[in-house]
């Protein structure tokens, strides 16, 4: 993480090709993958969730992830390049595909997590430890990070409220289990800022805060950015965002609505807060993308009011 903060006060992790593109019916060609990617490193993105190493059958939209991988390792050197995998088998595929990043997802709801990985919590952190048991084999310097990401960390659509010592107690058996960090993700879009700092504190006293550096937030109710704004005054320095607010969970009813990158991007930098993202540049993409999937919503009320008048990025 320390190397990927040199000169930005807060990371933006670009969630879309992977969590955007995964929640809608289109699929987006490869090419046009690949261009996007292209101009989000260009604007100034340094970490993307690309893709997930699931069955192409269950994910048709994610089924050339092995491929997109290759070419951001190959094309983008300064790219951090992360992907979600469901189990053991999606992390053999992340290491020989040569992904910097895993992120293995962990539900605090039970019945979200049978929904979502047809398994049980017991199953899910057997899964975690096959895993780090798998990375602890390789060679240091090859070894990508291990994110357990907790999902329906604030609530549920299906089980209704989430106990918050459960998560605590989650987080610390990921840990305990070999993760390098732990992900709180708000899947259904149930957070508000009070429980946001609440939550993050907890689970910082249980496995430090180096061990807890981001959230995944929704803007399904509107406290998107709210959220933001309760984590960094926690200490909390990584956002997942999407581009153009692509994105949900499909095993969560109701629960669309990813924060919006350039909205996102624009308010860090509008408080002074460096993320090395260009807003300009950013829009440019979104024109790739608006291109690759013609007549799919795209969010945000930056693109649509464009930036103020005098506006100036983080010195």
């Amino acid at each position: 993480m320390a190397a990927r903060m040199d000169g930005i006060d807060v990371l933006v992790s670009e969630v879309g090709p992977r969590d955007g593109l995964q929640s809608i019916a289109p699929v987006m060609p490869t090419a046009a993958k690949k261009a996007w990617i292209a101009a989000l490193v260009a604007a100034g993105v340094r970490e993307i969730e690309v893709g997930s190493f699931v069955p192409p059958r269950l994910l048709p939209q994610l089924a050339d992830t092995g491929e997109i991988v290759a070419f951001c390792r190959a094309a983008h050197p300064g790219l951090h390049v992360a992907v979600l995998v469901p189990n053991a088998r999606g992390a053999e595929d992340a290491i020989a595909a040569g992904a910097h990043k895993i992120t293995l997802p962990l539900s605090a709801s039970e019945t979200h997590s049978l929904k979502n990985l047809r398994r049980t919590h017991e199953q899910v952190l057997a899964e975690v430890a096959r895993i780090a048991a798998m990375l602890a084999a390789l060679p240091a310097g090859s070894r990508p990070e291990f994110e357990g990401a907790i999902s329906t960390a604030f609530g549920c659509t299906l089980e209704g409220r989430v106990p918050e010592a459960k998560v605590v107690a989650l987080a610390e058996r990921l840990v305990g289990l070999g993760c390098d960090e732990v992900g709180l993700s708000d899947t259904t879009g149930y957070a508000n800022p009070a429980q946001v700092k609440r939550l993050v504190k907890a689970v910082h006293a249980a496995i430090g805060p180096e061990r807890m550096t981001g959230l995944h937030l929704h803007n399904t109710r509107g406290l998107g950015l709210a959220n933001v704004l309760a984590g960094l005054e926690v200490g909390i320095t990584t956002f997942d965002s999407s581009q153009g607010g692509l994105g949900g969970c499909p095993f969560a009813p109701g629960a669309s609505g990813n924060i919006v990158t350039e909205d996102l991007v624009f308010m860090l930098e509008a408080m002074g807060l460096r993320t090395g993202i260009d807003p300009d540049r950013l829009l440019a993409a979104r024109a790739i993308l608006a291109e690759a999937l013609p007549g799919e919503p795209l969010y945000g009320f930056v693109p649509d009011a464009g930036l103020p008048l005098g506006f100036a990025r983080a010195a």
